[in-house]
């Protein structure tokens, strides 16, 4: 929930990031773990002595025009702010896309917030770049636009 409420603060609604608590969660991410069938699909999670400070939820694409046995998707992935800029994101990143590769995918997608500059950065500096499909969503009630990034893997 930190991750949010900081990294979208002035990007989505301040009352939805207000009102977001870790309870509501839960059954998402019961669910969630419960589906893991490695490595094609799970959660790797970041930790500092003990104390999980980022995870990345893989599984293969969820995209319509993607082919769910070539891309592997990377649904969610978030780093505590107290570990910013400190390589907790680039280890799970290269984990994560280790995780897609083993699986055989041939490519790993995401989809980022388009006005998540902080985050399009950090992407870009580690060679995921935007291949150009985008998707309007409402959060919040307030409309957003996702950009798609891709990451080639294999040979």
């Amino acid at each position: 929930m930190l991750s949010w409420q900081i990294g979208y603060r002035g990007l989505l609604p301040q009352p939805l990031l207000d009102g977001l608590h870790p309870t509501q969660r839960v059954p998402r991410w019961t669910t969630t773990l419960s589906q893991a069938a490695w490595p094609a699909r799970g959660t790797l999670v970041a930790d500092d002595a003990g104390d999980i400070v980022g995870f990345a939820d893989l599984c293969p694409t969820q995209d319509d025009d993607q082919d769910a046995g070539k891309a592997g998707e990377i649904v969610s992935f978030y780093v505590l702010p107290t570990v910013w800029e400190q390589g907790v994101g680039h280890g799970l990143m290269s984990a994560a896309v280790r995780s897609l590769d083993a699986a055989g995918f041939t490519c790993a997608t995401l989809w980022v917030l388009e006005t998540n500059d902080r985050a399009r950065r950090f992407y870009t500096h580690l060679g995921w770049e935007p291949d150009g499909a985008v998707r309007d969503e409402v959060v919040g009630e307030a409309p957003i636009r996702d950009v798609r990034y891709r990451y080639p893997l294999g040979p």
